[in-house]
């Protein structure tokens, strides 16, 4: 597919003039088709990519399993700890489904100067650090639960936009390594939310100040390093309560490969979640560690190792060999192994030893799923509210882990998130086996 421009070839004083146009690439490409090549290139946006999920994920690391379970235990006590946490985690969670692929719709129609994404990133990233503030505050159930939505929707406002970058700007044969940066940026952010949080576990207002401050300054350099192309030649798409209803559906029928790659997603995500998203309350009711919040940095550290070496390793590889789904069977594979530990051995070393493996596992998945997601996107005009369908999948279960694990417990016990998990992860694979737009 080309790109049209008036910009003369290997001029580098020209102004750029943007090449995508109705008849271009928004108006007819899907997510197996080339994007035009990023004003300031390829590499800065490879590189850029790194920071700008750092500024997002290391909320979602710090906040639903660390900081936001011991606001609530100040706040109301260790009795119905769990209860309360599932209550929050369930509305917020809802609210992040509903908001992403909102703010996806909203992108895709967005006509400006500075594109379609940026925007919507920069107005997500300063509602969401208000939002964080507001929380800072928050001292009743009622003031938690409206502060943590505020959260949950503002920054998934900057996130559907900037997960839609990848199929707007990076081609085909890229995305692997593409997804394998973003896919490091996230998963350090969790992590180092997570490391970064629990140093904050006696000071949460401080906390949730620096991240609100941090993300806001990160995403804001760069959309500044990262220009887009203008969207304002774009013509407008008419506006209608049918279609906007339709901005949580995409047909399963007609686009079958989209509706497996989702259901792969949220099981694996689920899956995972439902158990390191729950780490402090396992090690403090679980494992009985007397004061879980000075092992968790060291458990993150560790599992970092296994993430970056399996990230770093398999999107690139996943590139070269032109192939997806192995590597979504290894990672579900790797990771079941890894919970079977903890299960079968209920000790801190089993936990310490599933957190190296488990962050092996997932790594090698988080580097090639993005890619694989981009492939089956149906439409240019639409990618960022699909994209937000999506990552509902991804979002959901990060959020709504710690409601999915409470309510686990609260049934049958610390124990059974251990087999729920290895079955999800298991189911998750298995979805991906139909996908045909991928290999």
């Amino acid at each position: 597919m080309t790109s049209d421009t008036s910009a003369p070839v290997g001029d580098p004083a020209a102004e750029p003039v943007a090449p995508v146009t109705t008849n271009t690439f928004v108006g007819t490409a899907s997510g197996n088709d080339d994007p035009p090549t990023p004003i300031k290139g390829l590499r800065r946006l490879m590189v850029w990519i790194i920071p700008a999920n750092l500024g997002i994920y290391m909320i979602w690391g710090a906040l639903p399993g660390i900081l936001l379970p011991q606001q609530i235990t100040q706040l109301f006590g260790q009795k119905d700890q769990v209860a309360n946490l599932a209550i929050v985690a369930t509305i917020g969670a809802f609210a992040a489904m509903v908001a992403q692929p909102i703010a996806g719709q909203i992108s895709d129609r967005t006509r400006s100067r500075f594109g379609r994404r940026a925007p919507w990133i920069l107005i997500g990233a300063l509602a969401g650090g208000l939002s964080l503030v507001g929380l800072a505050f928050a001292n009743s159930l009622v003031g938690v639960i409206i502060a943590w939505t505020l959260v949950q929707v503002s920054y998934n406002f900057a996130q559907g936009p900037l997960t839609a970058v990848m199929p707007d700007r990076v081609p085909i044969k890229r995305r692997g390594t593409f997804a394998a940066l973003s896919g490091i940026g996230l998963m350090v952010g969790a992590l180092g939310g997570s490391i970064i949080g629990a140093l904050f576990f006696n000071s949460i207002a401080v906390g949730y100040v620096f991240f609100a401050v941090f993300s806001l300054v990160i995403l804001s350099l760069f959309v500044l390093a990262n220009p887009d192309y203008s969207s304002e030649r774009l013509a407008r798409e008419p506006f209608t309560l049918v279609e906007f209803l339709k901005t949580f559906w995409v047909n399963p029928v007609a686009h079958p490969d989209f509706f497996w790659a989702f259901t792969g997603r949220l099981l694996l995500y689920t899956g995972y979640f439902s158990v390191t998203g729950f780490q402090l309350f396992l090690l403090s009711n679980y494992f009985h560690v007397p004061h879980p919040e000075q092992v968790i940095p060291l458990l993150g550290l560790l599992s970092l190792v296994g993430i970056i070496i399996s990230t770093v390793v398999a999107g690139p590889l996943s590139d070269r060999i032109g192939r997806r789904k192995p590597f979504v069977f290894a990672s579900a594979a790797v990771v079941s192994l890894a919970f079977l530990l903890p299960w079968l051995w209920p000790d801190l070393t089993a936990w310490v030893i599933m957190t190296i493996i488990a962050g092996f596992g997932f790594g090698m998945f988080q580097a090639v799923d993005t890619a694989l997601m981009s492939e089956v996107l149906p439409s240019a005009k639409s990618f960022a509210k699909d994209l937000g369908v999506v990552n509902i999948a991804a979002t959901l279960p990060q959020t709504l882990a710690p409601g999915v694990a409470g309510a686990i417990i609260l049934v049958f016990g610390y124990s059974a998130l251990f087999p729920v998990a290895i079955v999800l992860g298991i189911l998750g694979a298995v979805a991906v086996w139909p996908i045909k737009a991928t290999r």
